[in-house]
């Protein structure tokens, strides 16, 4: 199915789903989602490794040292700095207290992909005022590179769009997410940024000329938005285009071991492989200690024109970052190219849905094609995409370099032990429900399909 054919698969104006949370506080709202057992089985899962002190993603369940250093990556921090300190000066005292956390919060972890609210951290933008609203935008703006800030507005107006086309936007609008500020906006100290929500999430780690931005989801469904005069775009067409041109220009005895399963829902896939709310992705919210194996093809045995085209997949991924930390990334990732693996999953037809990942010590990108949530395609379809981005070995968040600058300006080299602000929520009381397996997304309602497809 192509990204124009989403509209087949709206569902029906009078679902009781769509029926039920027209007029509802985002808060109100979740309260129903979150009392049933698939829900609350996801959202158990999740506190559970969100409670685990972090590590970072690894490939064998051990860190590799000496991946990461403070250095000079070009960047100016002042704008950044401005921009943070003319956000707290618009915020109400209340507000500002809410919104800003010890650089070392255990909240920086507390980022979710649902569209109902799981927490209630930071500053929710749809209580705000428009100056507020213009103020974190203008915050945005100046920590990440044009190309990366652009997609984050895409995000937000594709989220406006899906309420638009139920009548929802009390729900998902282009302000419906969560931000917070860690320590305080300086020059030379450590600080940083976070946002999320619904198919957006944003973490922003400064620390005077150098940046660290992930992990990064981003997603669309549908993935072609069509607001008239206010946007009209399709997400993620060079990534899924340079994807399909890295996988088709490998021979066929590297595209074989490159592809991992040949169906997005394969039989052979191990328990855990594919997750109900997750679906193929590995690194998604609350997967900061996950292992992963390398698998798929390793950079080396490519040839240096295959090499130059898996780098610009991974150049594409890192367009939020600014000019010189982009350099610098980049850097890096050259220098591990002798372990940089690329590994895929599904068909590569024009129309095929497919998963791809690139990973190696310092980077780990993925892409998948998702079946429906807020339309009824029951299998993976090109007009939901998620992406994320994340920093292995112990680099998301920032926290290496965090636990280096601790190093370097008090002597003390331990790992940053993350303090909470905030009890974990919707954890009191919980039933525990280890036999239950949910077949469905914790987003799903069975019975609101209207058009013949099962969600």
């Amino acid at each position: 199915m192509s990204n124009e054919d989403f509209r087949n698969n709206l569902l029906s104006p009078e679902s009781p789903r769509i029926l039920n949370a027209r007029g509802l506080d985002p808060f109100d709202y979740a309260k129903p989602i979150l009392a049933r057992q698939d829900a609350r089985f996801l959202i158990d899962s999740w506190l559970d490794l969100y409670s685990q002190p972090f590590k970072g993603i690894t490939a064998n369940g051990e860190i590799e040292k000496d991946l990461y250093a403070l250095e000079d990556e070009g960047l100016n921090p002042q704008p950044i700095v401005d921009a943070g300190l003319a956000l707290l000066a618009e915020l109400s005292g209340d507000e500002r207290k809410r919104i800003q956390y010890g650089i070392n919060a255990h909240e920086w972890r507390s980022w979710y992909n649902p569209e109902f609210p799981m927490n209630s951290h930071g500053l929710r933008l749809d209580y705000v005022t428009p100056q507020v609203r213009e103020a974190v935008k203008n915050l945005m703006q100046a920590s990440l590179g044009p190309e990366g800030y652009q997609k984050t507005e895409e995000c937000r107006s594709a989220n406006l769009y899906l309420g638009e086309l139920y009548d929802l936007r009390n729900i998902m609008n282009d302000w419906s997410y969560h931000f917070l500020l860690y320590g305080t906006p300086s020059a030379v100290e450590p600080w940083g940024w976070s946002m999320y929500g619904h198919h957006l999430s944003v973490n922003c780690f400064i620390l005077g000329r150098q940046l660290v931005i992930s992990p990064v989801f981003l997603g669309f469904e549908p993935n072609f938005v069509d607001r008239g005069e206010k946007g009209r775009f399709r997400s993620f067409e060079k990534e899924e285009e340079l994807g399909l041109e890295m996988i088709r220009s490998l021979s066929p005895s590297l595209r074989e071991r490159a592809i991992t399963y040949k169906l997005m829902v394969d039989p052979t896939m191990p328990k855990g492989r594919w997750h109900f709310a997750d679906e193929r992705h590995l690194g998604a919210a609350f997967q900061d200690n996950r292992i992963i194996p390398y698998e798929g093809v390793v950079a080396t045995e490519m040839s240096l024109e295959q090499q130059e085209l898996l780098l610009r997949v991974i150049d594409k991924f890192l367009e939020f970052l600014p000019v010189g930390p982009s350099a610098v990334r980049m850097r890096h990732v050259r220098s591990k190219l002798d372990r940089t693996y690329f590994s895929w999953i599904g068909g590569y037809g024009d129309e095929d849905p497919f998963y791809y990942r690139v990973q190696s010590p310092v980077i780990m990108l993925e892409f998948d094609h998702h079946s429906g949530v807020w339309l009824t395609n029951s299998k993976p379809a090109k007009f939901h995409t998620h992406v994320i981005v994340r920093t292995p070995n112990g680099n998301d968040y920032g926290k290496e370099l965090l636990r280096l600058h601790n190093f370097a300006t008090r002597g003390n080299d331990n790992r940053i032990v993350e303090v909470d602000r905030e009890s974990a929520q919707y954890a009191h009381d919980r039933e525990k429900i280890a036999p239950f397996a949910p077949a469905q997304r914790a987003e799903h309602d069975l019975s609101t399909s209207q058009n013949g497809n099962h969600q």
